[in-house]
């Protein structure tokens, strides 16, 4: 083949992985507000039993463990994507949870501040690499499952599996900025790193992933 149709076989390649990762982006911020209303909806819960989790009622606080457990472990794997690492945050954030309780000030919704402790223990378990080394995916993805759930994107399942390629760090940063609505500054923060680190990992991740894309596109 020469080498013009070539570079621009490439070219068309790299334009397609582009695209696709632009929509995915796009979609996830055009429904990021609806899922999270959804979700607060979803997950309201009655002062007077956040009252008496923070004056130690046993039954209340097991109660906000049933409430939250889903949404603290989903969003703990997908920025760890073992499901043994997310069953460690998950009881990490809930400890947390009780030992904290009562610095709660019922400023916003329970779910907004249980997230942000879920975001801390994970985002620390990845500066500690404390991941297991099994490389073994959770079946939601091996499988295709629901994926990231953004309905109607190109080549959702292509994506997932290149989210999966990312190191922990990456992902983690692709996901609270795409995602979770994060700025640098706060993932700085909350990463104990510079604004320039979160900045660069994001590039060089979204850089990935449509190198990853346009290989996926090249082999169908």
């Amino acid at each position: 083949m020469p080498e013009n149709s070539r570079n621009f076989q490439n070219r068309n390649r790299l334009g397609a992985a582009r695209r696709r990762l632009t929509s995915f982006r796009d979609a996830f911020r055009s429904s990021r507000i609806f899922v999270c209303q959804e979700m607060t909806i979803s997950l309201a819960v009655p002062d007077i039993l956040v009252a008496r989790a923070k004056s130690g009622d046993l039954e209340a606080l097991e109660a906000l463990y049933r409430a939250f457990e889903t949404p603290v472990y989903n969003l703990a794997l997908r920025m760890l994507r073992r499901s043994e690492d997310a069953e460690d945050v998950l009881q990490e954030t809930f400890l947390e949870v009780v030992r904290s309780i009562r610095q709660y000030r019922g400023e916003g919704h329970l779910w907004g501040w249980v997230r942000q402790i879920t975001v801390s223990k994970t985002l620390m378990r990845i500066r500690r690499g404390q991941l297991r080394d099994t490389e073994e995916l959770h079946e939601e993805y091996t499988q295709g499952g629901s994926g990231l759930g953004v309905g109607g994107v190109p080549a959702r399942i292509d994506l997932e599996r290149a989210f999966e390629r990312l190191t922990p760090t990456s992902r983690a940063v692709v996901w609270l900025h795409d995602v979770e609505g994060y700025t640098h500054e706060e993932i700085a923060e909350r990463m104990e790193r510079t604004v320039s680190f979160s900045k660069s990992q994001l590039a060089r991740a979204h850089a990935r992933l449509r190198r990853l894309l346009a290989e996926e596109g090249a082999a169908q």
